[in-house]
């Protein structure tokens, strides 16, 4: 062979021997020992000995060579440990045995066999072979011999390779970690480490090819991207996070469980300084695979818009068709063009007798001797004067007060229509009714920006402190973009915001037609169908755009502490849509919006006093029970009564009155049937709500809350479309394709609700055990497909809504029945 030999590996060390011996002198603890790999080296020390092993290598061209030292000693004198001393080419490493960990209040737990990993020699640009040298020192300041033993070994399975599992066993003094480097075609990978066991708690570290590697319990968070694990891990990698294009793995057992979930062993209380060998051992496997390219990215990113853009689509699409079958009935002279918007058709004339000035939601004369007063001229708006002045009050328009005096009495028939819950003037209700829009505007702004400005600090501290156990992420399909952790988990969020639009722009379009039908009629109202008032649907449209903003808010670091930004907008949507739903028979007595969201107000407040506090006390519960039961109570008097029972400090009296009147003196027939058995059963629920969270109290305290007002949505959903179908109403073809669409579709997104990926309820470590891949496009989990179909279920919900009385356009308001 051409070249010159390389030289054995013994010539260097005997070299490096021979001068350290003519320096040091003759005395044998001055002469380092010839070590040979894979021998076991037993011996003594004390305070007057030490004992100094040289091993040497050879490193091949390129390659990167680790060398593990494994020491044990029977010794358990904590007062004279033995100290082992490692020196490198370029560092050193030391460590005592037995080796002491200190867990929860200062509980010591001593190891006597440690083994460590020794930082990897760098791979050299020389095309021959280097020589390496190790030197260990073993020394102690006992008076007395102390008895060690001395392995060192070199690692053939250092570095690990892509898509190939490797196992191994780690143990809190003897963590392991391994070496990965990208190959060429890969710029982003993912770290999955399983085991059988739950317990012990392990960490899992990812670090730059730096010196030290930080391997043990108190100084593994020091470097470095981290996180806790039982059963489950998982880390993305990206290439440009590392110049070199490699890092380490590391794998830390902890000394105790209670960061993974898990409880101080009894068997060390009273014995804080028990010897623990291979007591905590793991079985580990990691698994290095690669990442999803940029192109998924892309198709990710167009699925999710075009997805939600074949709404806007369809919409146009439904209108047109709309378009040009109002205006063929127009053009036959059957149909008013501006049907579309909800109005009446020229079938159903406003008779002569009718004044062109009659108020909004005027009864005929047989009705009420107080509806003619309505009729006065001195009512009559000009046409087009719909629009509302900012600077117009209440006071302006409120000339009758024969209405406040006279409404106890309408209100008070058993057989109640339309025509006697709309007799208020069209203007002050319009705008009672956009106030709800303006408000949750404002509400809005002020509390996203402080969310946006608190998520966004949590991001920079989980990318600063690399601590992963700060975000509740579904790790194996968290994929990152820029100094997002998960940006699958607020792409999928687009929904909301994307169809919260949409939904405005049909209300404007309703909203548009409404207005140019009344300019041409000349007319303030009409006494057909269902008033159009539209402030509680742009209020449900900004609602539902916020509540996707929101909820990417939380996505961007979901845990514990901000879980309520993604639920508050929830509440409020619950609330708006049984709100607009009780508005549609009831306009004139429906809540003020100060009310509303005051009491939306209160909600969350409890919302949030129920994470912090209801986890283990029971007070809480109580109080919050009573509070539950007490304002069911009361709401439902409100509903049953119309508002005309006051609810002040004579309540009391004025309910044992009615008690004693009705169901004592007198057991008679309910006066409103139809209002009683939809109070009788939305108390019941309710009650059991109470009932139920006051003996399981759960700890989603939001959820929870949530789950009451979706229940009670729910219930007066369905109440209000069997009343719809007793009355001999119909269910229009958009309507009823709508109630359908909302059914598949929320119970669709409910199947993918409860796939739990994972739960701040429990520790990070704990939670990840629920982690799972990714199902769609190799990018979006359960949750994200959760959050595209509940986008697409709140937008048809909204449609029923909009919807739903549609039949009754052409319908007088003293024939509609009020439910």
């Amino acid at each position: 062979m051409a070249g010159r030999a390389a030289p054995a590996p013994g010539a260097l060390l005997c070299a490096l021997l021979c001068a350290a011996a003519a320096a040091a002198g003759d005395g044998p603890e001055d002469n380092p020992t010839p070590g040979a790999f894979g021998h076991v080296y037993r011996g003594s020390v004390n305070i007057s000995s030490e004992r100094v092993y040289a091993f040497a290598y050879r490193s091949e061209p390129g390659q990167v060579d680790a060398v593990r030292v494994y020491v044990n000693s029977s010794s358990e004198n904590l007062q004279y440990p033995v100290l082992f001393v490692v020196r490198q080419q370029k560092g050193v490493l030391s460590w005592q045995v037995p080796l002491i960990f200190r867990g929860l209040y200062q509980r010591t737990y001593n190891y006597q066999e440690v083994s460590r990993t020794l930082c990897p020699s760098e791979p050299t640009p020389e095309t021959s072979p280097s020589e390496q040298i190790i030197f260990v020192d073993v020394a102690s300041m006992a008076p007395f011999n102390i008895a060690y033993e001395l392995l060192v070994t070199r690692l053939e399975n250092f570095q690990l390779e892509t898509n190939k599992a490797f196992n191994f066993t780690a143990s809190p003094s003897q963590p392991q970690y391994f070496l990965y480097k990208f190959p060429q075609d890969v710029d982003s990978v993912i770290i999955n480490v399983v085991s059988d066991a739950a317990y012990p708690c392990s960490v899992v570290s990812v670090q730059d090819i730096v010196c030290p590697v930080y391997d043990l319990d108190h100084n593994v968070e020091f470097n470095g991207v981290y996180q806790s694990m039982t059963k489950q891990a998982a880390i993305t990698v990206q290439r440009k996070d590392f110049p070199g294009e490699q890092f380490f793995v590391v794998f830390v057992i902890k000394p105790e469980d209670y960061a993974c979930g898990g409880s101080v062993p009894s068997s060390i209380h009273g014995n804080v300084n028990r010897t623990w060998n291979l007591q905590r051992t793991k079985n580990l496997q990691v698994t290095i695979v690669p990442s999803i390219k940029k192109s998924v990215y892309v198709q990710a990113m167009f699925f999710s818009f075009l997805s939600f853009l074949s709404f806007y689509l369809g919409s146009v699409v439904v209108a047109f068709v709309h378009y040009i079958r109002v205006q063929r009935k127009a053009s036959a002279g059957r149909l008013s063009p501006e049907h579309g918007s909800g109005m009446m058709t020229s079938s159903h004339p406003i008779s002569a007798s009718t004044p062109e000035g009659s108020s909004y939601g005027a009864i005929d004369e047989s009705s009420s001797s107080g509806a003619r007063q309505l009729s006065s001229p001195e009512r009559r708006a000009p046409a087009g004067s719909d629009t509302d002045s900012s600077v117009e009050e209440e006071s302006d328009f409120d000339t009758m007060p024969e209405i406040e005096s006279d409404k106890n009495i309408i209100r008070t028939k058993v057989f109640l229509y339309l025509s006697d819950l709309s007799r208020k003037d069209r203007r002050i209700v319009s705008k009672k009714y956009k106030i709800y829009f303006w408000n949750i505007i404002t509400i809005a702004v002020f509390y996203a920006l402080p969310v946006i400005q608190l998520v966004i600090t949590y991001q920079t501290v989980v990318n600063v402190t690399g601590n992963q156990d700060i975000c509740y992420y579904n790790f194996l399909c968290a994929h990152p973009l820029g100094v997002l952790s998960a940006f699958n988990n607020i792409l999928s969020n687009v929904g909301h915001m994307m169809l919260g639009f949409l939904f405005l722009l049909i209300v404007l379009r309703r909203d548009i037609l409404h207005r140019r039908a009344m300019e041409m009629k000349d007319i303030y109202t009409l006494d057909y169908g269902i008033p159009k008032h539209f402030g509680l649907f742009y209020a449900m449209g900004i609602a539902l755009m916020m509540e996707g903003v929101l909820s990417a808010c939380y996505h961007v670091c979901p845990n514990y502490s901000n879980f309520q930004f993604d639920t508050s907008f929830m509440y409020m949507i619950a609330g708006l849509c049984m709100l607009k739903l009780y508005q549609t028979r009831h306009p004139d007595i429906n809540a003020s919006a100060y009310s509303a969201y005051a009491s939306f107000a209160v909600v969350i407040s409890l919302a949030v006093l129920g994470v912090v506090f209801g986890k283990n006390d029971m007070w809480f519960w109580v109080i919050f029970s009573l509070i539950h039961i007490l304002g069911s109570l009361a709401l439902s008097t409100q509903i049953y009564y119309m508002g005309r029972f006051k609810i002040d400090m004579g309540i009391f009296r004025r309910a044992v009155m009615v008690l004693y009147t009705d169901c004592i003196q007198q057991c008679s027939r309910p006066m409103y049937m139809d209002r009683m058995v939809l109070l009788i059963v939305g108390n019941l629920v309710n009650w059991s709500f109470a009932i139920f969270g006051l003996v399981y109290r759960p700890r989603d305290f939001a959820s929870y809350i949530l789950g009451i007002f979706i229940c009670n949505l729910l219930l007066y959903l369905a109440f209000y479309i069997i009343m719809k179908l007793r009355s001999s109403e119909k269910l229009l073809p958009i309507p009823m394709f709508c109630i359908v669409a909302t059914a598949v579709v929320w119970a669709a997104a409910l199947y993918f609700f409860f796939q739990t990926l994972s739960s701040w309820e429990e520790t990070p470590a704990e939670s990840r055990e629920k982690n799972r891949p990714c199902i769609l496009l190799g990018f979006f989990d359960d949750h994200d497909v959760w959050h595209f179909l509940s986008a697409a279920a709140l937008f048809f919900s909204f449609l029923v809504l909009l919807t739903l009385d549609d039949d009754l356009d052409t319908v007088r308001r003293d024939k509609i029945p009020v439910f």
